[in-house]
């Protein structure tokens, strides 16, 4: 396996495990085991206890003497704080590209968000028959969405911005998020209605309205798993 394979390995191993936590799965307090992620995952050792690392930087587990990985989680409080900074920095992102998007990237954020109502309303057609289907990261969502914010960032053309926006997304993938939010018809409707309002706001050329929607998008995300969280505690 070469360098870059090995960092790929490790970089799956911590989102699959962060992600584990974030929806409540592993719960704060759970002792993570190399031997038995080891095996679950079928990898060695080494990945696993470096994907451990990974996560300690980040500050979702506490390595202790003796005890080995211990997940701390995030706090209620934590998510909601997190969360409430995201909804200003996308805010701000979704401001400053309003005036700004280019008639390709205004194409691509329509593009972006039909795909990701005609994803979400196929989930919904399929939960109504009885249907339900296991969506990854990799999903035609998952993919839609991440276009849809990603161009609107790129527009924002604030370096520091997007860092800062990227470091938040690393503690809290949106991911975790759809996780939670595919458990509700009401919740996933929400969602696409919210996409529709930004992307309303910018077809306007509207700077205050852009904003105003992408942050009350941003925290109503936030909320959806703080609540899943305190469910699980």
């Amino acid at each position: 396996m070469t360098t870059t394979d090995q960092h790929g390995l490790v970089d799956r191993l911590a989102a699959t495990i962060q992600s584990r936590v974030l929806s409540g799965e592993i719960t704060s307090g759970t002792r993570l085991r190399q031997e038995s992620l080891a095996t679950e995952f079928g990898v060695s050792r080494t990945p696993v206890r470096e994907a451990l690392r990974q996560l300690q930087a980040s500050g979702l587990v506490t390595v202790e003497p003796n005890r080995g990985a211990v997940v701390r989680g995030p706090s209620v409080r934590d998510i909601r704080e997190a969360y409430a900074v995201r909804a200003e920095l996308e805010g701000l992102a979704a401001e400053l590209a309003a005036p700004h998007l280019e008639d390709a990237q205004l194409d691509q954020l329509r593009e972006a968000e039909r795909l990701f109502r005609h994803s979400v309303e196929e989930l919904i057609e399929d939960r109504r028959r009885g249907l339900e289907r296991h969506w990854s990261t990799e999903s035609e969502w998952e993919r839609a969405n991440n276009i849809f914010h990603r161009v609107i960032q790129e527009a924002a053309g604030n370096r520091q911005l997007l860092r800062s926006i990227a470091d938040l997304h690393q503690r809290f993938p949106r991911h975790v998020t759809w996780s939670a939010l595919s458990r509700s018809t009401h919740l996933l409707e929400d969602n696409v209605e919210q996409h529709g309002r930004i992307l309303a706001a910018i077809e306007a050329r509207d700077p205050a309205a852009a904003r105003t929607a992408m942050s009350a998008h941003v925290r109503a995300a936030g909320e959806v798993l703080a609540r899943r969280i305190e469910h699980h505690a």
